[in-house]
């Protein structure tokens, strides 16, 4: 079994990086969340997780989801393409493991996708 790990070098913290995340303007989403993505220049991953207290009232609640869709992160890196930002923004409390599990990585895919004709051109 392969040991996956979310490591502090995989996770945004700046606020450049979010913006640049969601001025780059590439995203896609489903009934459980939003997924921007940016090219990063790095041979890893990287996750931002944005959640408002309009959306999520309760801290106990935002702290949940964040960990859950961390650990769906963790656990769906190897299905997802490397050189990549991506920045989470739920759509509300009702957020499941389950959910995130299946929709992080099928999203993530496909904001990458969506990078793709953009990285061919920064190619030589």
């Amino acid at each position: 079994m392969i040991r996956a790990k979310f490591r502090p070098h995989e996770r945004i913290v700046h606020p450049l990086d979010f913006r640049r995340a969601y001025e780059r303007r590439r995203s896609v989403s489903d009934r459980a969340m939003v997924v921007y993505g940016v090219e990063n220049g790095r041979d890893y991953l990287r996750l931002g997780i944005s959640i408002g207290r309009k959306k999520v009232r309760s801290v106990v609640e935002r702290n949940r989801v964040k960990l859950v869709l961390r650990e769906a992160f963790r656990l769906g890196k190897a299905e997802i393409p490397v050189g990549v930002d991506l920045v989470v923004v739920p759509r509300g409390p009702g957020l499941t493991f389950a959910d995130a599990r299946r929709a992080l990585p099928r999203l993530a895919q496909e904001v990458a996708r969506r990078l793709e004709p953009r990285r061919a051109e920064a190619a030589p």
